[in-house]
């Protein structure tokens, strides 16, 4: 399984509390606590996408790697869903069977590229795309840090940008590898839910050499 996590500005936004990467971020790491045997990787991405921890069964370094997780560590803002996709393809070992599943979170405003591309060479490659759809249909303003006031992210004509989140590129990203779309809540981050539907896929024996 590997985890691709959106970090751009957008998931600052509190329509899911007390942010959307925070509550991702906390969903993440309690599936993390939950695996057993099975290997995990995650990548970052907003305009790019970026591998933070290669596949693996150390978990211990997983949620090291996790909790550093933040906007700034991607120097380019935007949304590539596709780059995401693209890298996650890459990150699978060559050779290893159909048990592969990609999780997408994001809000899924993706204004730089076309991930459709990408799904249909996941699905060649037989790779299962899930996806969990984070924030609200009607959109709230994206807080950002400042000095001592409560300030919001805005465009470059100073309007104040509403970040809403866009379901129906990830409901086609999901239909087209025949993986399972989630949309978040307050109360549900719904990565139990997609990860009930990977146990269902055939396991398979994995070989690994662990140093210490």
């Amino acid at each position: 399984v590997i985890i691709a996590l959106d970090v751009s500005n957008s998931m600052y936004a509190e329509d899911i509390q007390p942010n959307r990467l925070t509550r991702a971020k906390q969903a993440i790491s309690r599936l993390v606590d939950n695996l057993d045997n099975d290997r995990i990787g995650l990548i970052i991405f907003a305009g790019d996408a970026y591998t933070q921890l290669p596949v693996t069964t150390d978990y211990v370094s997983a949620k090291m790697f996790l909790s550093a997780i933040g906007p700034e560590m991607v120097p380019k803002q935007g949304t590539a869903i596709g780059a995401a996709i693209s890298l996650g393809i890459r990150s699978f070992s060559p050779g290893e069977g159909k048990s592969k599943a990609l999780i997408i979170i994001t809000d899924g405003e993706n204004h730089e590229d076309d991930p459709l591309v990408a799904a249909t060479e996941a699905a060649e490659k037989g790779i299962v795309i899930h996806a969990v759809g984070i924030g609200s249909a009607e959109g709230v303003p994206v807080p950002v840090p400042s000095a001592g006031k409560q300030d919001f992210l805005k465009d470059s004509k100073g309007n104040i940008v509403i970040s809403k989140l866009d379901e129906e590129i990830l409901k086609k990203i999901v239909v087209t590898t025949n993986g399972t779309y989630v949309r978040a809540s307050n109360t549900n981050i719904g990565l139990d839910n997609i990860f009930s539907e990977i146990r269902k896929m055939k396991k398979e024996e994995l070989e690994g050499t662990r140093y210490s």
